[in-house]
Order: structure tokens, then C-alpha cells, then sequence
């Protein structure tokens, strides 16, 4: 694609989010970002991907760490200022890609490139999902998204300023129990292909 295009996709557990945004990737062409990014960043710096892993996209534990001149102390934090500082790197850059979660709707705000998009959906086809894909009983499956989406949430809501989830932060929510993940990714790709015409 001649124009550079960043598509930021937030995501509730189980909504489908990650399917969706690999989805995307493949029809816009571009890579695809999750927790690849971290990879590329270790591989790149030379630095041990199993002990950065523990802590992507982790919430702050705030009572094991502290701030020393200006600098947050937490494995936590120094991951995630890693991966923003990343992203906006490649966005400098010109590139074009797909970025799944990681605050890059707020990390990326400042380039017009970029789309941001959350993906929710309902309780009762998400607990179906998860239940499904990881072999779960439904209270379990239930469980597991209510604490998914918590530590997203938290994580979220401790670098940005607006909260995940918040309508005003994307230029599309969209639930993909609605219409199911193929109408969802359609529906998506039409309108990030008609705001690129608009723009262009």
C-alpha cells in the first residue's frame, strides 16, 4: 500500500479482536504486531524474549516498585515504555502495519496514518469462544475473560488517559457477536478503506 496505514486494535477477551486484526492484516496486506513485537525487539537488542514476555501487557504492580528520578523502577513499565517507544519508531519510520493492543491507539494518537478500532461482544458468545478454544468448562471460560479483561483494563487505564474502552478514544467499536467475526472484518475493512479515499 503507497500510503501509510496503521490499524490499532483493541480488544475485550474473547471478542475475536486478535482473529479479526490478523484478519485485516492479511487484506491491507501488512504485518501483524501482538506480543511479535516484543520478539522483534529482543531479537534486534540482543535481549532475553522469556524474561521480557513475563511482563507484556501485565498491569503495574504498584506496591513493588517506585520512581527514582523521574524513572519508574518496574519491569512492567520499562516493557511497556520499550514497546511504545518501539511503535512510534516504526510509525517515524513510515512503515504500515497492524498492532494489536499495547495502548497504541493512545501511544500512536499523534499520526493521522492511524486507525483505532476496539472490538467488544457479548458475555454469552465470548464465555461459547473461550470455552471452545481452551478447552474450558463455561464458569471457568466466564472467569477467565472477567480477569482477562481486567488486567487490560488496568494496564490501559494506568498509561492512558482515556479509559479502554471508551467509544471516544477509536473511530469504530464494533461487536462481533452482532455478526460474527467474517461480516465483522468486512464491515471494518469497508470502512477503513472508504476513510483512506476520504483522506487521500
Amino acid at each position: 500500500m503507497d500510503k501509510q496505514l496503521i490499524i490499532a486494535v483493541s480488544r475485550e477477551f474473547g471478542s475475536g479482536g486478535h482473529v479479526i486484526a490478523e484478519e485485516l492484516a492479511k487484506r491491507f496486506d501488512l504485518p501483524l504486531y501482538d506480543s511479535s513485537l516484543l520478539r522483534k525487539i529482543a531479537e534486534e537488542r540482543d535481549l532475553n524474549l522469556k524474561n521480557l514476555s513475563r511482563f507484556d501487557e501485565v498491569p503495574k504492580r504498584r506496591f513493588l516498585s517506585r520512581r527514582v528520578r523521574g524513572y519508574d523502577s518496574s519491569p512492567e513499565a520499562a516493557i511497556a515504555e520499550m514497546q511504545f517507544n518501539y511503535m512510534k519508531e516504526m510509525a517515524e519510520n513510515g512503515d504500515s502495519f497492524v498492532i494489536v493492543g499495547r495502548c497504541a491507539e493512545t501511544v500512536l494518537s499523534d499520526y493521522d496514518c492511524m486507525i483505532p478500532i476496539f472490538i467488544l461482544g457479548e458475555m454469552e458468545s465470548r464465555v461459547k469462544r473461550i470455552a471452545l478454544l481452551h478447552s474450558l468448562s463455561d464458569q471457568d471460560a466466564e472467569d477467565l475473560i472477567e480477569n482477562m479483561d481486567r488486567k487490560r483494563k488496568e494496564y490501559h487505564n494506568y498509561y492512558c488517559e482515556v479509559k479502554w474502552g471508551d467509544s471516544r478514544n477509536y473511530d469504530i467499536s464494533i461487536n462481533s457477536s452482532a455478526l460474527g467475526i467474517s461480516m465483522t472484518v468486512d464491515i471494518l475493512e469497508t470502512f477503513i478503506r472508504k476513510k483512506i479515499e476520504i483522506e487521500s
